[in-house]
């Protein structure tokens, strides 16, 4: 038997900033914006709260922490800022779905985007789209792929709710373009 030394003692980092781990918000962010990632519109169909009324609405929101989870069954995850709509509609009803964005929607990417934005009726109203068959989702027309999903687990990460879904439907309405990047804070093409 070999003798080897005792481990050192942990100790904690400092803090910085405020956070136990030593890392600051600027710091995590600059960290991460070097990591390109691919950018997608999520969407949902939120039904009318009165059967006599309207027929509801369709939201939005772009995301760029999206990705596959698993093969079989075939699962995706996306993470939400905690307290969204997308997240509190998500919360409530579990059918929504995923346009992946080719570079030519740049524009679509920047308007689901913003803070502060009008309502999601108004965001939809000049855009080309169809609506899922299975989760009655607005799929954005030109997309490399659309995905219609249905949540099957919900998990808090900090600020952030990870939504897990199973793929129910998927397809290729385009194979031309190449894919919306997102790099260092701003969107990106490949070249």
């Amino acid at each position: 038997m070999l003798n080897t030394p005792p481990a050192p003692p942990l100790t904690a980092v400092p803090p910085a900033f405020g956070h136990a781990e030593g890392v600051s918000n600027d710091e995590f962010r600059a960290a991460m914006s070097k990591l390109a990632t691919g950018v997608v519109l999520v969407t949902a169909h939120e039904a009318a709260l009165d059967p006599e009324g309207p027929s509801g609405e369709d939201i939005g929101m772009t995301a760029n922490a999206f990705m596959s989870v698993s093969l079989d069954p075939p699962l995706v995850l996306v993470s939400l800022r905690e307290g969204s709509r997308m997240d509190d509609l998500l919360a409530e009803q579990p059918l929504w779905a995923v346009s992946v964005l080719p570079e030519s929607h740049r524009h679509i990417a920047g308007r689901f985007a913003m803070k502060g934005r009008v309502s999601d009726r108004l965001l939809f109203a000049d855009i080309a789209w169809t609506r899922g068959g299975t989760s009655g989702a607005p799929l954005i027309d030109g997309a490399l792929a659309t995905l219609e999903c249905r949540t099957e687990q919900r998990v808090q990460a900090g600020d952030h709710t990870l939504v897990i879904g199973r793929v129910l439907t998927a397809g290729l309405p385009t194979t031309e373009g190449a894919p919306l990047l997102y790099f260092r804070g701003r969107y990106r093409h490949l070249g």
